[in-house]
């Protein structure tokens, strides 16, 4: 029976088809609910319609299938989500804990960017930032990563909520999404580790409880660049899900004779689960592609 402690998720955003950054991100956090006995959930990240390419959740939610990772619970888009995204802006901003902003990126150029106090007139376009009080540090202790500390006033400022064009930010939407879907561990790229610590801050001021966090490292192409859509990363191949499950395994820490080499997906993922070891997974926050070379290259 599933662990009703558990529930984690894997949230990709539809800019495009997944790739092997994408893969290693969901098959690692599905590992690591299914060794828990626990669910796992997708959910679509999509409150950025100027950057969302049409079609590509649907293919991203049947490449997701072939590979034989399959969300224990309805698939949720944030899209959908106006009204709770609202609700919790309303709220900081009646406590006094968000405020209306116009500064625009180039008044706080001189600032390096962070908004530590409005410089510019309210004007028609307001963005809500967090306010985010001076000596404000946060940590916490991430499951790979250690220790993790930043002071987010010194280091981030006033975090923004919902933009001037009306569109919520990432920051906003995550943290209060996973409260909502009762999320208890968080298992993600290292790209966000240093996000978490202002979405700690959020919750606090929400009064949201805080699931527990795992940043896996991150896959570099052979320029050294994170594997992303925007650079041209290559999509998975939805036919032949074998050799790339293998690669994501090994890239993992996992141990490669441990899965057969010609199986059915779900027999794979079988033996993928009674095999895996959380403390093998690499503890490092970056993972160049020879990884992934050489994962699809053993026999």
């Amino acid at each position: 029976m599933p662990s009703s402690s558990y529930l984690g998720r894997f949230a990709p955003s539809p800019t495009g088809s997944l790739h092997f950054g994408s893969l290693l991100t969901a098959f690692g956090s599905w590992l690591l609910a299914r060794h828990a006995g626990g669910q796992w959930c997708i959910r679509i990240e999509d409150i950025d319609p100027p950057r969302a390419e049409p079609g590509a959740s649907e293919r991203q939610l049947r490449t997701l299938a072939a590979f034989g990772l399959h969300s224990d619970l309805p698939v949720i888009r944030q899209s959908e989500r106006d009204a709770a995204y609202t609700a919790a802006i309303t709220q900081l901003l009646e406590t006094g804990q968000a405020f209306e902003c116009s500064c625009s990126r180039a008044d706080l150029a001189d600032m390096g960017g962070i908004h530590h106090a409005c410089v510019a007139p309210l004007g028609e376009r307001r963005a809500v930032r967090l306010r985010v009080p001076p000596q404000s540090p946060v940590g916490f202790d991430d499951a790979l990563q250690g220790p993790v500390l930043q002071d987010v006033y010194a280091e981030v400022g006033d975090v923004v909520l919902r933009r001037a064009d009306g569109y919520w930010v990432y920051q906003l939407a995550v943290v209060v999404d996973d409260a909502a879907q009762g999320i208890t561990d968080v298992v993600r790229g290292a790209d966000l580790l240093d996000s978490t610590p202002r979405q700690m801050l959020l919750q606090r001021a929400l009064g949201l409880p805080q699931p527990r966090y795992v940043h896996l490292p991150l896959m570099l192409d052979r320029n050294g660049r994170k594997l992303s859509k925007s650079h041209d990363a290559p999509a998975l191949d939805d036919a032949d899900p074998l050799p790339v499950l293998h690669a994501a395994w090994v890239a993992l820490g996992q141990q490669a004779d441990a899965l057969p080499r010609h199986a059915a997906v779900e027999t794979l993922l079988q033996h993928a689960v009674q095999h895996f070891s959380p403390r093998l997974l690499p503890r490092q926050r970056e993972l160049d592609l020879d990884v992934y070379a050489s994962g699809l290259q053993r026999d």
